[in-house]
């Protein structure tokens, strides 16, 4: 099967690129930028000799006839049009942007405030969050690769709104993500001036991803209410902890909630419960596509915290952007990805 990736200089390009080289069945038919044309080792030494790839200008036509599939890690406003013309070949798309995950138009035009994907356009894209909409991405053409937090996230809330253990107006979220969520683009926020020995919480009850969250806790559950969710910057390179909390609707024990955890992550292979008093840390997902899920029951307040643990650049992003490929492509959705996390 070969492949595309349009936006190849972004960090989620980059880890496309890493995971793809050696990938079993994709092989890269080619890679594109808006930065010009030159070799890619140019923009990222560490692959040189590697990767010997030239960076070519975007031609959808002719990426449309020589691919099967194209990745597309462009900017949110960038990928939307181009999906419009991708739709109209038969070529399968992974969208890696924000563009195609909520399906309200005007919650797109509000929260990220550029101008929405035709209606046309989001109405076939499948939400591509792996475990959970495995069936849609199977027969889908078109998927929107979830957000970084929106994945941790709706990991770690699953089981809880699905079996309506939790207090649909309780759920608070604080998430926390390493610099190179912001991107690759310089900025103030992610300056080794400001971030080192800092910590920031940025986009105060106005993130992006807040509807991409509660679109599809609400698929899961329609008790649900708007969630509080807060965002922090800290100085490591790569990794996303969210910390959950809730108000739990019966008397549930730990044990109880990490068996039903247990239970229905049961043959999710990317989806790691920890046992009954160990929590995970992001260093322990560190380049692997794996999401860990610790738990702990309040006994005293009838409250529950969860805390969910991934690399945002691979289950955030590029891996599970490959995971949801294989799936369209009726492969075993672990190929390729069955990295052993980086340690230490």
């Amino acid at each position: 099967m070969k492949v595309s990736i349009i936006g190849t200089t972004g960090y989620g390009g980059g880890e496309l690129l890493r995971i793809l080289a050696y990938h079993p069945v994709f092989e890269i038919q080619s890679i594109h930028s808006s930065r010009g044309e030159k070799f890619i080792s140019e923009e990222y030494p560490h692959l040189n000799s590697l990767i010997e790839k030239k960076l070519e200008k975007i031609d959808i036509e002719k990426i449309s006839t020589e691919a099967d599939l194209v990745f597309l890690a462009t900017p949110s406003s960038v990928s939307s049009k181009l999906v419009g013309e991708f739709a109209k070949s038969q070529i399968k798309i992974v969208d890696l942007s924000g563009d195609l995950r909520l399906k309200n138009s005007e919650d797109y035009e509000k929260w990220y405030r550029h101008e929405p994907a035709e209606i046309s356009i989001l109405e076939q894209a499948v939400y591509g969050l792996s475990e959970w909409n495995k069936p849609d991405i199977i027969d889908g053409k078109i998927i929107a690769n979830p957000g970084c937090y929106p994945t941790a996230t709706l990991l770690g809330l699953a089981p809880v709104v699905m079996k309506d253990c939790i207090d649909p107006n309780s759920i608070i979220i604080d998430a926390k993500s390493g610099v190179s969520g912001a991107g690759r683009t310089p900025s103030k926020i992610a300056h080794f001036a400001e971030i080192s020995e800092n910590i920031n919480i940025y986009k105060v009850n106005e993130h992006q991803h807040i509807p991409e969250i509660e679109q599809q806790l609400l698929k899961w559950n329609e008790k649900i209410r708007p969630i509080t969710f807060s965002t922090h910057l800290i100085p490591i390179g790569r990794g996303i902890m969210t910390t959950i909390y809730g108000q739990l609707t019966a008397e549930l024990t730990t044990k109880r909630l990490i068996e039903l955890y247990q239970e229905m992550y049961d043959k999710k292979t990317f989806v790691r419960i920890r046992p009954e008093g160990q929590y995970p840390a992001v260093k322990e997902v560190r380049g692997s596509n794996y999401c860990d899920i610790g738990i702990n029951v309040d006994e005293r307040t009838g409250r529950v915290t969860i805390i969910s643990v991934i690399d945002n650049l691979m289950k955030g992003a590029a891996g599970q952007a490959v995971q949801n490929a294989n799936l369209m492509f009726g492969l075993d959705e672990t190929l390729g990805l069955e990295f052993i996390p980086l340690y230490p």
